[in-house]
């Protein structure tokens, strides 16, 4: 029985971020595909703490909320290699969060910085899509740069946003941009370093393996719209 269970929507949306982490740790994960019309009939909804989904449970644990999610996975996992006891993890290896408080510290700094970019593509598709659908893409570069410029400062953009080992926050960043290839194709063109961190990440074997999957390429980017 697989240790984690993801109770969501038939959509990429806020999960697809946490099921990248998972399939490029080798890990495995149950689904719990809830309809809108099972979402409709309430008590799904009321049973959940915020009102919404992701739902995630790690055993005993149930969690919401998308980036808490994804901080947990990036705390706990390394806790799972044998070779390593506790103490030593949590003192000098935070698996993927980073190898230190500072790394962590900026790893929460891009991931809150993504979560603004994702709220603001999430109110597009959700609420604006053909009428804001062109001033979204106009003013895109000045959402991109930030991340572009992490890259730079970070190994000449040739390793992980952050540090030198991936994180939780790469396979957030990796997401939006592989939803925004889609929602704006070339959009990439004029960030030479995102392009090829795209390029490089999604080569990945066991992430790869999983993009390429039907499970993947079957789910829509965004549950409130077909794309």
């Amino acid at each position: 029985m697989p240790p984690y269970t993801i109770v969501y929507f038939p959509a990429q949306g806020r999960c697809e971020a946490t099921r990248m982490l998972l399939a490029d740790q080798g890990q495995t994960w149950k689904e719990e595909v809830v309809t809108k019309e099972a979402w409709m009939q309430g008590s799904l909804k009321d049973s959940c703490l915020y009102g919404q989904l992701p739902k995630f449970q790690d055993g005993d644990l149930t969690l919401y909320q998308s980036n808490a999610i994804l901080r947990h996975l990036g705390r706990s996992l390394a806790w799972h290699q044998p070779e390593q006891n506790l103490t030593r993890c949590l003192a000098t290896d935070a698996g993927l969060y980073g190898k230190d408080q500072r790394e962590a510290a900026l790893l929460d700094m891009v991931n809150d910085g993504l979560e603004d970019f994702r709220r603001l593509c999430s109110q597009l598709v959700r609420h604006n899509y053909e009428e804001g659908k062109a001033q979204y893409v106009q003013e895109l570069p000045r959402h991109l740069k930030p991340f572009e410029t992490l890259l730079s400062q970070n190994q000449g953009g040739q390793a992980f946003i952050v540090g030198d080992q991936i994180s939780f926050a790469d396979y957030n960043l990796l997401d939006l941009l592989l939803k925004h290839q889609v929602l704006a194709p070339g959009c990439l063109d004029s960030f030479p370093l995102l392009s090829a961190y795209v390029a490089r990440l999604s080569a990945r074997p066991k992430l790869k393996a999983f993009l390429d999957s039907p499970e993947h390429m079957n789910r829509p980017l965004f549950g409130a719209r077909k794309i």
